[in-house]
């Protein structure tokens, strides 16, 4: 028995519609892949039922700095069934100190090997 599983792959402009046959006897092996027009949407369609993976782009805590949120986002993807605990991780970080953007906030979010990075640039509180 198997399912068809159908999604828009995302890697180049074509914005090739996928479908995916997979094994639904326990193992999950991919049966077929259809729709792809290059390789990259093979290697793309075969990771995303794998090991479907996303960059995460959130907002950490400032404190005594210019704004009161600085935007982040992960060096690399994080496995999908982690993103939201990598979430949940970023709600006790507080920024105290300047940063520039492509500094490091985070080292090794949840032990992953992805750092969680600044993407602008905070400093003082001008009005202090």
């Amino acid at each position: 028995m198997s399912e068809t599983r159908r999604f828009v792959c995302i890697v180049c402009p074509r914005g090739c519609a996928l479908e995916v046959d997979i094994d639904e006897s326990g193992r999950g092996a991919i049966l077929e892949l259809r729709g792809n027009e290059c390789r990259r949407g093979d290697e793309y369609g075969r990771r995303e039922i794998l090991d479907p993976r996303r960059t995460l782009t959130s907002t950490v805590r400032a404190s005594g700095l210019s704004r009161r949120r600085l935007s982040v986002r992960s060096s690399g993807e994080l496995p999908l069934p982690r993103l939201m605990e990598a979430v949940r991780a970023l709600d006790s970080i507080i920024v105290n100190e300047s940063v520039k953007c492509g500094d490091m906030v985070v080292r090794d979010i949840l032990a992953l090997g992805v750092d969680i990075i600044a993407t602008d640039d905070i400093g003082p509180n001008e009005a202090e």
